[in-house]
């Protein structure tokens, strides 16, 4: 019988990090209001619940298929992953991560019959990679793949679906409104690689361990840590960028004021990458960093 208590159930969906799907959802409300002034609001709260559910399961999914992947010879089974270290039931974790899918899919079901087929497409993305970002037999968080999936899914698709159905009526499929939600959304979208991409770099030696090839496996730790940077920089040129070309309002650029909070983050992950001590880092930058896109963006709309 699964025994869960409230405190064990959130570090179970990891609800820390759910700054990494609830900013990139309250951006693209924000996108479309400022660029097509429109919210469906029935659509936007059936969407955010059944996201918001999604990556819940994703998250327990993640830690269900970590645990059966631990390799013999170290602790990481029954002292680190959180299902060993509870001695929570397996089978009804599985059981409980496969009826939050289920849920999901069905709400998202019911958006697709209202809004069309462009959203079914989309949704079968981020469940393709939400499911086998941690499933099969080489799942892509073990693979030099997770930072290429894991941002553009969370902070780009994210984004536009938001955008979508809000806008199903009027929405045209171009290079123009694509290219809008791509910079709109390209922050966040280098902010969450850049979350996985910095608990690689700290995972590395447990990683290779447990037979997971990152990107970092590959690239190094000193060639990781200098993409870390150059990623955080470009996520501060797109936010100026989008101003400019008109499709964010001038007070994104308040934003800018978290600067020095990002810098500082960068500096100290690049002098020691410690789990327990620095992965925190690139924790905050996504955190404050999104919340101040999302921020200065809902400033403006007492002026709109």
């Amino acid at each position: 019988m699964l025994k869960l208590t409230i405190p064990v159930f959130l570090e179970l969906v990891e609800i820390k990090a759910k700054t990494a799907s609830v900013l990139p959802f309250i951006l693209g409300a924000c996108y479309s209001w400022y660029n097509y002034h429109t919210l469906n609001l029935l659509a936007l709260i059936v969407f955010f619940i059944a996201m918001f559910i999604f990556n819940m399961a994703v998250d327990i999914l993640d830690n269900y298929n970590d645990y059966h992947h631990a390799k013999a010879g170290h602790d990481y089974k029954r002292k680190t992953n959180i299902i060993g270290r509870e001695n929570l039931s397996v089978k009804g974790i599985f059981w409980l991560l496969s009826a939050m899918i289920a849920v999901s899919a069905v709400m998202g079901l019911v958006l697709v019959y209202y809004t069309g087929w462009p959203l079914l497409v989309m949704g079968v993305i981020c469940y393709l990679v939400g499911i086998f970002y941690s499933s099969g037999r080489h799942p892509l968080s073990s693979l030099p793949l997770g930072e290429v999936f894991s941002g553009p899914t969370m902070g780009f698709l994210i984004t536009l679906i938001c955008v979508y159905v809000n806008t199903y009526q009027v929405f045209t499929w171009n290079l123009m409104s694509l290219g809008g939600v791509l910079l709109i959304s390209l922050p966040n979208t280098l902010w969450i690689s850049n979350l996985m991409l910095a608990n690689n770099i700290c995972d590395l030696e447990e990683d290779e361990k447990n037979e997971r090839y990152t990107l970092v496996h590959y690239l190094g730790k000193g060639r990781s840590v200098r993409l870390f940077v150059i990623m955080n920089v470009v996520a501060v040129i797109a936010l100026v960028c989008a101003v400019g070309v008109g499709i964010a309002p001038w007070t994104i650029l308040f934003s800018l004021l978290v600067l020095p909070l990002i810098i500082k983050q960068n500096k100290l992950f690049l002098e020691k990458q410690v789990k327990k001590e620095t992965f925190i880092c690139a924790v905050k930058i996504l955190a404050v960093g999104a919340a101040s896109q999302a921020v200065t963006f809902l400033m403006y709309m007492p002026f709109s």
